[in-house]
């Protein structure tokens, strides 16, 4: 029989989670600007010559440019991270009550179709739209709660653990569509080293074996296996975190985990998506750029996807499940603070970058992420705004129109 946790360990694993990914937030948006910054200075080739230098074994297939290194390599760190969110959460948190879960997964779900269908739409015959078009469906949890904690103090708890709930249901979503949709080739042998690996790891987490140096060359025998295999590497770290256990044995502290959150998110946070960001974000800005985000189909298909199909997919989404008693909203929250949490799901950063670098190819990519930081800026500085009237609401006591 589990051991349940006891409420103050689950508030303050929620709350150590919120000021992390707050902190990564804020050093995304530094990073994000030192990138911009120094890829249209005088520097710019040198910013260039850096993130396209090549370095690693080709015996190994792993001859890769330092941008491919940050995005192949690192976040599979994130990824990692990201599976043990989503494990815990899945098995004794959140979104392990259904009732509790079905309202941030049908928002979820919305907000994922509905932006991919618009980009469908906008970018309709378009040369690479059959790709692109996933690249407005993820949105960026480290961002979104660093606005969200800036200028939501007054906001009910109710309004994070939705925003948390539907970023990991999101996060899964992105997990499948890299999977599936950006396997070009697939390495069988390589694929089944890869199993062999992820079923030793799931059979020493069973057995309650803890030591590091087995786990690390392990974890590297994966990622080397998956990345070989045609898979994108990234998947490599997502399944390695579903795989560990979430559950304390009896007189146990810490399951594996809740010990491994603790001490990886700082570095995925603080590192791991940061250098990804200072190769990612590096783009040429100009006025002609700027004007081609708009007239070329795709990176316009992105934004408005991003934009218009992120609220209309998370609002519409939610108040169809709570008008047809699917699900139910909360009673500290109203409709203009869903409002203004599913303008926040607009935020696209980490996953829709990586996106982009797998759907497209050449002045496409630099577009389209164009289209992306636009977007991202437009959805947090709207939603800040938004966010700040309704923490005013609160802050007079005054939550606002009672839900169904």
């Amino acid at each position: 029989m589990s051991t349940p946790r006891r409420p103050n360990q689950a508030v303050s694993e929620f709350a150590r989670f919120l000021r992390t990914e707050t902190t990564g937030g804020i050093i995304l948006l530094v990073v994000t600007a030192v990138a911009l910054l120094w890829a249209n200075s005088a520097l710019g080739d040198v910013y260039r010559a850096v993130r396209d230098f090549e370095i690693g074994p080709e015996a190994l297939h792993l001859h890769l440019s330092v941008g491919d290194w940050a995005k192949d390599g690192l976040l599979a760190l994130f990824f990692f991270v990201v599976g043990l969110e989503l494990k815990r959460e899945l098995v004794i948190g959140e979104l392990s009550d259904i009732k509790a879960a079905t309202l941030p997964i049908v928002a979820a779900l919305g907000g994922m179709l509905v932006p991919a269908g618009i980009a469908l739409a906008v970018g309709w015959g378009e040369p690479g739209i059959e790709q692109a078009w996933a690249i407005p469906v993820a949105t960026d949890i480290a961002f979104a709660l660093g606005v969200l904690a800036l200028t939501g103090s007054n906001l009910p708890g109710a309004a994070r653990v939705f925003l948390l709930s539907l970023a990991v249901v999101d996060d899964l979503g992105a997990i499948i569509v890299i999977a599936v949709l950006f396997t070009a080739s697939f390495n069988l042998l390589a694929a089944g080293i890869a199993v062999a690996g992820l079923a030793v790891y799931a059979y020493l987490q069973h057995k309650r074996v803890r030591a590091w140096w087995i786990y690390v060359p392990l974890a590297a025998v994966v990622w080397v296996a998956v990345h070989s295999s045609g898979i994108h590497a990234t998947i490599a770290g997502v399944a390695l975190g579903l795989l560990t256990r979430v559950r304390p044995d009896p007189g146990e502290r810490e399951a594996p985990a809740l010990r491994l959150e603790h001490r990886l998110q700082p570095w995925s946070a603080g590192v791991a998506v940061p250098v990804f960001a200072l190769f990612a974000a590096g783009i040429a800005i100009s006025a002609d750029s700027l004007g081609s985000v708009f007239s070329n189909p795709i990176p316009l298909a992105v934004l408005v996807g991003l934009l218009a199909g992120k609220v209309v997919g998370i609002l519409g989404a939610s108040m169809l499940a709570v008008r047809t008693r699917l699900a139910r909203l909360p009673s500290t929250l109203g409709w203009l603070d869903l409002g203004a949490l599913a303008m926040l799901g607009a935020v696209g950063f980490t996953v829709s970058l990586l996106i982009a670098e797998l759907a497209l190819e050449g002045e496409l990519v630099e577009l389209a992420k164009a289209a992306v930081l636009l977007a991202s800026a437009i959805a947090s500085l709207s939603a800040a705004v938004l966010l700040l009237r309704r923490s005013k609401v609160h802050a007079r006591g005054a939550p606002g129109e009672p839900s169904d």
